[in-house]
């Protein structure tokens, strides 16, 4: 039996060791455009990818709290770093509510094996004998080039006329896919978010996950996965994984922030920094944004874990609700670290100051589909008024 406050614990202890080693390794790692291998090392050996598989994979079946707790650390020192383990680890997951065949498949014979994904709805899809032929191109798949499968999003053509859109994750393994080597961005470099193409592929009906399942939370897999964990909705773990690392990334740019002005003078005026309004009210912004929105994030998961314990479901309310919070973490980061390096000084100009390495990655970030809250507000603002929700991935 695991001992999970023991193990928490570790995990925690861990990942706040690991801040600085990541901050060191960032502006190699950007060049590189991926995660060093060393880093890559030091997650599987922490056990951070397993926080959230199954036991019966020698998973610690923890709850998504945790998970985030770790990512946010890591975040402080390397958001490429921390972004990379946020939608990968999650994809350890998602295939917990894949048919168990899959699972087999995958971790058959090495439990540590990776999956990245594009959950882009872009492949081109046939239905065949058993399964379904597919194709297309798909781009971000972040941390691809350290995994061995893929989940890639796509429409499947409706069985009978007057279905419904059925959206699935089809899970490829790395020898039907090649990699396209495209990733030249202005942040997050390090995520190695290359384009994945497949040309004409046979994926078996079991080696697929459809969307709706995961939003009723009655997947396949929870036959032989049964902890509440799995009976969480999809939608409201992913798009988590895609914008929390921004938290952990503003925290990082707080402490760099104090670090280099609560000494500074002013080369042309002679004044402290930190008898500066506008540094000061930055500072101030920028803390009570990262408390305001890690708050949330484990306030909404400690509800979902709940829920999913007493077999509760979540309104649709809620779930419009906890997505419109996770999409304006980003942006709200965003303004955030945009204020400290404003009143930082020319240095934070050079890339490899800290501080315009994060206010890079949060922006970056924020340019994920999940995390552009606009359409998100709509919908809160329209289901609130008794409006239909226009949104399914919850």
């Amino acid at each position: 039996m695991l001992d999970h406050d023991l193990i928490r614990e570790r995990l925690k202890q861990r990942a706040r060791e690991l801040v600085p080693v990541l901050r060191e390794r960032a502006p190699l790692a950007a060049k590189n455009g991926q995660l060093p291998e060393e880093t890559l090392r030091d997650f599987h050996e922490a056990g951070f990818f397993r926080i959230l598989q199954p036991a019966r994979w020698e998973g610690y079946e923890l709850e998504p709290k945790d998970f985030f707790e770790v990512q946010m650390t890591l975040a402080e020192g390397c958001m490429s770093s921390a972004w990379v383990l946020g939608v990968v680890a999650i994809h350890n997951w998602q295939l917990a509510l894949f048919d168990d065949r899959a699972a087999q498949a995958v971790w058959g014979q090495d439990s540590s094996v990776l999956i990245s994904s594009s959950y882009m709805p872009v492949g081109k899809v046939t239905r065949v004998d058993g399964g379904f032929r597919l194709s297309g191109r798909w781009g971000f798949s972040s941390g691809s080039k350290h995994c061995q499968w893929a989940f890639l999003g796509a429409m499947v053509p409706p069985e009978n006329e007057g279905d419904g859109p059925d959206y699935r994750t089809f899970l490829v393994p790395r020898a039907d896919y090649a990699i396209l080597d495209n990733w030249d961005v202005m942040g997050l470099e390090a995520t190695g978010s290359h384009d994945v193409l497949v040309e004409d592929v046979f994926v078996p009906e079991h080696h697929t996950h459809r969307s709706i399942d995961g939003f009723l939370q009655n997947s396949p897999g929870n036959s032989v996965n049964t902890a509440p964990l799995f009976r969480l909705p999809f939608g409201q773990i992913f798009v988590r994984a895609v914008s929390s690392a921004t938290i952990g990334a503003l925290q990082g740019a707080i402490d760099l922030f104090i670090e280099a002005n609560k000494g500074r003078v002013g080369v042309n005026d002679g004044r402290r920094i930190i008898q500066d309004p506008g540094a000061q009210t930055a500072l101030a912004n920028a803390m009570v944004t990262v408390d305001e929105c890690r708050t949330v994030l484990l306030r909404n998961f400690e509800l979902m874990t709940q829920r999913a314990k007493t077999g509760e479901p979540l309104t649709m309310a809620e779930r419009v609700k906890m997505r419109y919070d996770s999409a304006i973490v980003p942006d709200k980061c965003a303004q955030a670290v945009e204020a400290l390096m404003y009143n930082s000084g020319a240095s934070t100009i050079f890339r490899q100051h800290g501080i315009n390495r994060a206010f890079r990655d949060i922006h970056t970030g924020r340019a994920h589909v999940a995390n552009c809250p606009g359409k998100y507000a709509l919908n809160l603002g329209a289901v609130g008024m008794g409006l239909d929700s226009n949104d399914y991935f919850l």
